[in-house]
């Protein structure tokens, strides 16, 4: 097969975002631990990390460098392995833990896209490329754009509980074995909560592909946000879309295993739980996959209730600006005009920070909620969120059906 040169520009800027999309996400982990612990010395009225800084120097950035400190620290611990585990599983119990929420992101649009076309334009003149080279430049904001992305996933998220499992059975050890077991009925109970509480998402949208449900919101509003438009029956499917963001939302606490929610490694009851027997980096895998997952649980939460990309404000929607704002006329050189090609970037941006809006609730609740009991646990999802869940889809499809 001969690729052309468009295919190539194609395959080299998919590559560019796959690559760059996955070091975010492993920034944004380190990041993320810092950040909880400098929020908890806060509500503990503590100070918190402060003196990690720049090696060999007095330069100490507020602590900053802890994230790099913790790597280090975990790189050289001795990677211990008890004679009694299964071997196999035991390695690959951190990997599974790992990897789902790293594949999760792929499928996640991050901006509108990014029209680099007068920049290539401009190199056109020098390396002679044709129009479909040019062309080529006018990159989605996605890594995989797919038309089934929302089943994608759910399909990869129901992934991560195998991880915990295997550690819990491999270690051949009563504590992992308990909190192994308490995972998986955690994470089997709650994932039908969430999966029943997008197929709402799934009847006002029409779509199972992300970025268009995205763009669904961009021209209709946010679906977590009630809005008054469309008589009753907006009203109504507007509530009823609040409601299934927040069974999303408590939901996304128990898949990722925060707390309240923590029970598979309770450490006063179970030690460590399913953890116990991990070391090194071996335990830093299942460290930055609960940070890791609950990035990519922030990033579906804002995909699918809260625009995504998008703002009120027209090129953040992929749209021209307006000649007026509030009856004051703007500029000529602003009035009418499309999006810039550097106004891509500002989106992702602005998807970033409605991440790191989540990521600081997520942490906020760890800190100020106790623990439920597992009894408590099971009883709120089997006996509250998924029967409600399900009502809640009745009741959406019915007012679809009245509005068509």
């Amino acid at each position: 097969m001969i690729l052309h040169a468009p295919d190539l520009v194609f395959l080299a800027f998919s590559a560019v975002k796959a690559v760059a999309v996955a070091l975010v996400v492993l920034t944004m982990v380190p990041g993320s631990v810092t950040a909880e612990r400098r929020l908890s010395a806060w509500i503990q009225d503590r100070r918190g990390p402060n003196r990690v800084g720049i090696p060999f120097t007095n330069i100490r950035i507020f602590g900053l460098g802890q994230g790099l400190a913790d790597a280090a620290k975990f790189l050289l611990k001795e990677q211990f392995v008890p004679a009694s585990v299964n071997r196999i599983y035991f390695n690959l119990a951190p990997i599974l833990a790992m990897v789902p929420a790293l594949v999760t992101v792929a499928v996640i649009p991050f901006s509108p896209g990014f029209d680099l076309r007068p920049i290539a334009e401009w190199i056109a003149g020098f390396l002679h490329w044709d129009e479909a080279t040019v062309q080529a430049f006018q990159i989605s904001g996605v890594v995989a754009n797919l038309d089934v992305g929302l089943l994608f996933v759910f399909a990869v998220i129901s992934l991560s509980v195998y991880g915990i499992i295997l550690a819990g059975w491999a270690s051949n050890s009563k504590y992992p074995f308990l909190g192994g077991i308490r995972s998986s009925a955690q994470m089997i109970s709650y994932e039908i909560a969430m999966g029943a509480s997008v197929v709402p998402v799934f009847l006002v949208t029409q779509q199972l592909n992300l970025g268009k449900i995205v763009e669904y919101q961009v021209q209709n509003g946010w679906l977590a946000l009630p809005h008054l438009r469309g008589g009753v029956v907006g009203v109504l499917t507007g509530l009823c879309l609040a409601f299934s963001f927040l069974v999303f939302l408590v939901a996304a606490f128990a898949e990722t295993n925060r707390l309240p929610f923590d029970l598979p490694e309770a450490e006063t009851e179970l030690v460590g739980g399913y953890h116990t027997e991990y070391s090194g980096m071996r335990f830093a895998l299942f460290f930055l996959g609960e940070y890791a997952a609950m990035i990519s649980a922030s990033a579906i939460m804002v995909t699918l209730f809260l625009g995504g990309w998008s703002l009120p404000l027209p090129w953040l929607n992929g749209l021209p600006m307006p000649q007026s704002v509030f009856g004051w006329a703007l500029p000529a050189w602003l009035a009418g005009q499309g999006m810039p090609w550097w106004f891509g970037f500002v989106s992702v941006g602005v998807f970033l920070a409605k991440i790191l809006v989540f990521i600081g609730f997520f942490i906020v609740i760890r800190w100020t909620i106790p623990r439920f009991k597992y009894d408590q646990l099971m009883n709120l999802g089997w006996k509250v969120f998924i029967p409600m869940a399900f009502v809640n889809i009745f009741l959406v499809a019915a007012l679809v059906l009245a509005r068509a």
